[in-house]
């Protein structure tokens, strides 16, 4: 044998791959994908699931593929698959969300079918919007650890999920309804019946009288500012319901009530609830509109007015009841130059400390809204109020049950707890 033959021998062996090493061996492909609707939802999730492949202990995931297959009569192009998500090998199961079972398109856009969906056809410069359904078809790809794929195993047909009359995620938010529903019917038939409620005592209400007969004595007005927002804030609302209680003890005290106002709608409401206090206190004849009056809309036009007219006037009780912002410390701050008992309440985050630094008491937040039902006395209110207060309870039970899942979770390192914390916090309590 030739030297140059030895050569070209002994290096074929050492170069020669065999078939089986030089290309790796793709995994089986899942078998049996179903697609199913999911239950108790509204149209955007649809179920898969599949069987096992035969390679499953060599795989590393499933990557899982959707794409439009249908919409509405148009002629279909061949389905453009994107990848969705990906699950761990073992993994039979997987819920595609966003997947709506409809879409609006506008006729326009549908050229040249549009005289598929309107009828007589539009013309070519009209448009129209048309609601379609859609279908979706699926694919699952097995993923071997070294990244060799399966060919795709594919849904049959495109499917549609369907909206349903209950959204499932949902039901927790209905057995809080009921809760605080039934809390709430529960304390009016109570009240009604005559058994007693105890509401803590507010101490700015509780001074309501004292303020009033204060003004009484030094035969000075009671001015009663509500905010500088307009009647559709409930601040305002809240506002003008301790209007009608400090109006009917004034009127009992023949006291004089100025209610000056930076929004016309407030003043026509306000007018009307010291009309009737008047009335209810048996001194329709001690009523004067002329009282109640429109300022300006411009705020610090409005805070002007109403810092000249303290310091002249001089009244011996200031209320501010509201919503305020920047205008609240110049209030309480002359206010209290003048040397007037001042009772404020509001739920403006940012003004409270002002107001509880210059202010002889202040109804903070929950206490402002909560005045109605203190002062009325009225089954109603009084009932809504204490059912309020057992939706406060389950939301504070939520929070511990919460918090003591959250440490258990972390301590144990118990996955499944902070699951259910997660769900806790971002689904039932946001």
């Amino acid at each position: 044998m030739r030297p140059y033959q030895i050569t070209t021998l002994m290096a074929a062996l050492v170069f020669h791959v065999s078939p089986s090493s030089a290309q790796a061996q793709t995994p089986a492909p899942p078998t049996n994908l179903e697609v199913t609707d999911h239950p108790w939802d509204d149209g955007k999730q649809i179920n898969l699931s599949w069987e096992l492949s035969p390679d499953d202990a060599e795989l590393l995931r499933y990557d899982i593929y959707k794409a439009v297959a249908q919409t509405g009569p148009i002629p279909q192009k061949p389905p453009t698959f994107e990848q969705v998500d990906s699950v761990p090998a073992g993994t039979t199961s997987f819920t595609v969300d966003g997947v709506p079972f409809q879409v609006e398109m506008m006729v326009r856009d549908l050229e040249p079918h549009r005289t598929l969906f309107t009828d007589p056809p539009l013309p070519q410069n009209q448009k129209k919007r048309l609601k379609l359904k859609v279908g979706y078809v699926f694919q699952v790809v097995a993923i071997a650890r070294d990244g060799s794929r399966s060919t795709a195993l594919a849904s049959t047909a495109p499917f549609t999920p369907t909206m349903q009359w209950f959204e499932g995620s949902r039901f927790y938010f209905s057995f809080m309804t009921l809760i605080i529903c039934g809390a709430v019917v529960f304390w009016i038939y109570r009240a009604k019946m005559g058994r007693p409620i105890k509401v803590r005592k507010i101490a700015g209400l509780e001074a309501v009288d004292e303020a009033v007969g204060r003004a009484t004595e030094m035969g000075r007005s009671i001015l009663f500012i509500p905010g500088i927002q307009d009647i559709n804030e409930i601040q305002t609302i809240a506002g003008l319901t301790i209007l009608a209680r400090v109006a009917k003890t004034a009127a009992a005290y023949g006291a004089k009530v100025e209610v000056p106002t930076s929004k016309s709608l407030v003043m026509t409401t306000a007018r009307e609830t010291v009309q009737a206090a008047f009335l209810e206190a048996g001194r329709p004849d001690a009523y004067n509109k002329d009282l109640i009056y429109y300022v300006t809309d411009e705020q610090f036009g409005y805070v002007a007015y109403l810092q000249g007219m303290m310091v002249r006037e001089k009244p011996a009780t200031c209320f501010y009841m509201g919503a305020f912002f920047a205008e609240s410390l110049i209030l309480a701050e002359t206010g209290n130059s003048i040397g007037a008992i001042q009772i404020a309440g509001t739920a403006m985050p940012a003004q409270l400390p002002f107001f509880v630094a210059a202010c002889d008491y202040t109804l903070i937040g929950e206490e402002f809204f909560a005045a109605s039902a203190y002062l009325s006395g009225e089954p109603e209110q009084l009932g809504s109020l204490k059912g309020q207060d057992v939706g406060k309870v389950v939301v504070a039970i939520l929070l511990l049950v919460g918090v003591l899942m959250a440490t258990l979770g972390v301590i144990f390192e118990n996955q499944a707890l902070l699951e259910a914390v997660a769900y806790l916090k971002e689904t039932i309590l946001t």
